[in-house]
Order: structure tokens, then C-alpha cells, then sequence
């Protein structure tokens, strides 16, 4: 039997079984879709969220003070480790593993410009700070080095903050009076989507000022365990991810020492590593991929056991034309090849429709905007040899046992079938 016989007939069966047809294909169309359609999810979902991550910083740690958990150097246990300007200033000179420090001074001041008033975080922060933590301007510049040198009064505003203070006017070069010092604004950031921060809230809301400037003319209430030059926090990237726990060891070392605490001590620093957080969101949207794939994967498998189904009953239906053809010389493979023919083309042109369907709709929204927890799904090779090689052994299995069943009949009980 020819391939062009094989489907001649198949075409036959389903233009006579419309619905029934439609219901077989349906279950195999709605698998292959599901598969590429939610691995591709589990893939958009992943890379959405390393996209939020790097807007944290990459490879970055964010160190804060803590409290000693054990003796060291005749200082007891339990002392309160507070961070100081020149903490940033031993790590930048002597942390050869760490690329880049930055101390973070937070405060919230009053913002009045022409057209509005706000009490927004205001960070003092290094230059450096704004490459590390993906800060981009969509107007103006960020801070220089000579900014931070000369202690220059410039602020660079979130773009919340622009929206609030300037509301639908030009920011670039205007004065902000901040706690009654004159500001000019020099930058207005690039809108991050952004998960996740730290300290005063995500960079939309914030504005970033010199440290120099910010120390100057903001520096906090001087009170118990708030002194001169004291900073809210540290951040510092690594300079090879390779050599991150290392680096990271190097700054404790430096901080145990100026600190009097032991380097062994880990509940002496608080600390946010980025790099170990985007490892395990990396571990949970795999697993969450793997997980899609299996239940899209499983949906293809009843998808079979549907055709297989329509098969058997389609073997009982034509029982007595396997008597007539086999009593005119039709042998056992015969019949055989011609049931799981049929089935395997019902079955490729079912795969080959899901196929297109899925890729279609991924390639459509593809340049679609979709709300902020909707990623865009990510076309998959590996899902779409997943689902074909699932088809493919769907097809041998729902395809042969139905064409085995047909080619074992009789042809003298098949004649006596009315």
C-alpha cells in the first residue's frame, strides 16, 4: 500500500467520522501546542526574571553591619558591627578580587522644585555604583568622578521621582531644593522593571546624589552608634564570578580586622549575595520548566491513548472488510500496515498542525506587550525534539497494538460478522 492509498483512506475515515476525527486530533494537537507553549513559558518566565535580577547589579554583594556571634581578639560576643566610609576605603585599596565598593548613605529629605513637593529616599552613592547597579539615563548624564570629588550638588532623579517633581515638564537643569540646598538635576534614570531592592525601595522611586555631596549636607543625626562618616551600607562587585566566594572571604577578612571580629564569623556581616540569589531562581524556573514540560508531555500521552482508542473501535467497525480482504490473499502484514498507517498518518498530520500552532503563537506575540507578569514565551528546541520524539513512540505504540489486533483476526470469524 502506497503512502498516497494510505492517505486517500485516512482522509476517507475522517471526512466520514467528522467529530470523532476531529476529537482523535484534537487530543495529539492540544499536546504538541501544550508542550512547546508551556516549556516556552517556563523559559520566558526564567529569562524575565534575570532580567529583573541584573537590575539589582550582577555579581554583586550588598554588606551590612551586624552583630558578633562569637569572641574575638578579647572584644565579646554579641557586639553591634557598624560599617564607616572608610570600611569602602580599605576594601577599594586592598580587595584585589573585589572590581568595584561603594558605600550607600540613605536618607529621606524634602524635595520642593517649581511645580511640586516630595519626601523621597535620597541615596549618596560613589559614581561606580551607577554602572554596577545598571543604572541608565533616558535624559541627561549620571555623576562623574569629579562630581564625587569636588562635591558637586547634583542629583540624578528615578524616574517616579521626575514624574512627581516635574510633572510633565522638562527636569534637565532645573533646581531642586533639597532640605534648602539648591540641587541641579542632571539625569533622569531609564524606568526599570524591577522585582526587588533594598534599603529605601525599587530606583524608580529614589534620587542619587554624590556621597561627597550627601555626607556634606545630610549626614545623620549624630546619636548612640551613629557617628561621623557611619554609612547605611556597602556594595561591591566581584570581579570574576569564578572567584566570588573567595572575594567575598577577602572582604571579611578586611572588615574582621578593622572591626575586631573574627572572619569566620558570618552573622557579623549581613549579606545579600545577588550572585547565589540568581543561581537559586535559576534552580526554581528550571524546575518549574521541567514540571511544565512533564504535565504538556503527559497531555501528549493521553493525546495517544485517544488514537489508539478511535483505532480499536475503527478495527471492530471494519472487522468484516478484513475477512473479505484477507479470504481475496490480503496477508497478516497486509492488514497490519495498512492499520498503522492509517494511525501514523492521523497521528503526523495531528503533530505537524500542534507544531505549527505552537510555534506560530510564539513567534506571534513574540513583538506583543504583555502585561508585566505575562513573559513572552521562548521557542524551544529541545521541547519540540521532546514532543516529536514523544510522538513518534505514541504513534508506534497507539499505531501497532490496534494494527496487531487486526491483523490476528480470522477471516472466517471476520465473514460471520454482520
Amino acid at each position: 500500500m502506497n503512502i498516497r492509498e494510505v492517505l486517500r483512506q485516512t482522509a476517507s475515515s475522517i471526512a466520514a467520522h467528522k467529530l470523532r476525527s476531529f476529537l482523535t486530533m484534537f487530543g495529539i494537537i492540544w499536546g504538541i501546542t501544550s508542550v512547546i507553549l508551556l516549556v516556552g513559558l517556563g523559559k520566558g518566565f526564567s529569562r524575565d526574571q534575570k532580567e529583573r535580577l541584573k537590575t539589582i547589579g550582577v555579581d554583586l554583594a550588598i554588606i551590612w553591619g551586624g552583630r558578633t556571634s562569637e569572641q574575638a581578639g578579647g572584644y565579646a560576643a554579641g557586639r553591634v558591627v557598624r560599617l564607616s566610609i572608610r570600611d569602602a576605603y580599605l576594601i577599594k585599596q586592598e580587595a584585589y578580587l573585589i572590581k568595584t565598593v561603594s558605600p550607600e548613605l540613605r536618607r529621606n529629605v524634602a524635595e520642593v522644585s517649581r511645580y511640586n513637593a516630595a519626601s523621597r529616599p535620597v541615596r549618596g552613592v560613589w559614581p561606580e555604583y551607577q554602572r554596577f547597579r545598571s543604572l541608565k539615563v533616558q535624559e541627561g548624564r549620571l555623576m562623574t568622578d569629579d562630581d564625587e570629588n569636588e562635591g558637586r550638588r547634583v542629583v540624578v532623579l528615578g524616574v517616579e521621582s521626575r514624574d512627581q517633581l516635574f510633572p510633565g515638564r522638562a527636569a534637565i537643569g532645573e533646581t531642586l531644593m533639597m532640605n534648602g540646598a539648591p540641587y541641579t538635576v542632571i539625569g533622569v534614570l531609564e524606568k526599570k522593571k524591577q522585582n526587588g531592592s533594598y534599603g529605601s525601595g525599587p530606583d524608580n522611586t529614589q534620587l542619587f546624589v554624590p556621597y561627597a555631596s550627601m555626607a556634606r549636607d545630610y549626614p545623620p543625626a549624630e546619636r548612640p552608634g551613629i557617628f561621623k562618616g557611619w554609612i547605611n551600607n556597602l556594595v561591591v562587585e566581584v570581579g570574576d564570578p569564578a572567584h566570588h566566594e573567595e572575594a567575598l572571604r577577602q572582604v571579611y577578612q578586611i572588615l574582621g580586622r578593622e572591626h575586631h571580629f573574627d572572619p569566620r564569623d558570618k552573622d557579623a556581616l549581613q549579606v545579600w549575595d545577588t550572585l547565589e540569589g540568581s543561581q537559586l531562581v535559576e534552580r526554581i524556573f528550571d524546575i518549574m520548566t521541567i514540571f511544565f514540560g512533564a504535565v504538556a508531555l503527559m497531555t501528549l500521552s493521553l493525546g495517544g491513548i485517544g488514537v489508539m482508542n478511535i483505532m480499536l473501535v475503527a478495527v471492530t467497525e471494519r472487522t468484516r472488510e478484513i475477512g473479505v480482504r484477507k479470504s481475496l490473499g490480503a496477508t497478516a502484514a497486509d492488514i497490519r500496515n495498512q492499520f498503522f498507517a492509517e494511525s501514523a498518518a492521523l497521528m503526523t498530520i495531528s503533530g505537524a498542525i500542534g507544531l505549527g500552532i505552537g510555534v506560530g503563537i510564539c513567534l506571534a506575540v513574540a513583538n506583543v506587550e504583555l502585561p508585566d507578569i505575562v513573559p513572552h514565551p521562548i521557542i524551544s528546541p529541545l521541547a519540540i525534539i521532546a514532543s516529536l520524539f514523544t510522538l513518534g513512540l505514541i504513534t508506534i505504540a497507539a499505531g501497532m497494538y490496534p494494527a496487531q489486533r487486526a491483523a490476528a483476526l480470522s477471516p472466517i470469524e471476520c465473514l460471520r460478522q454482520e
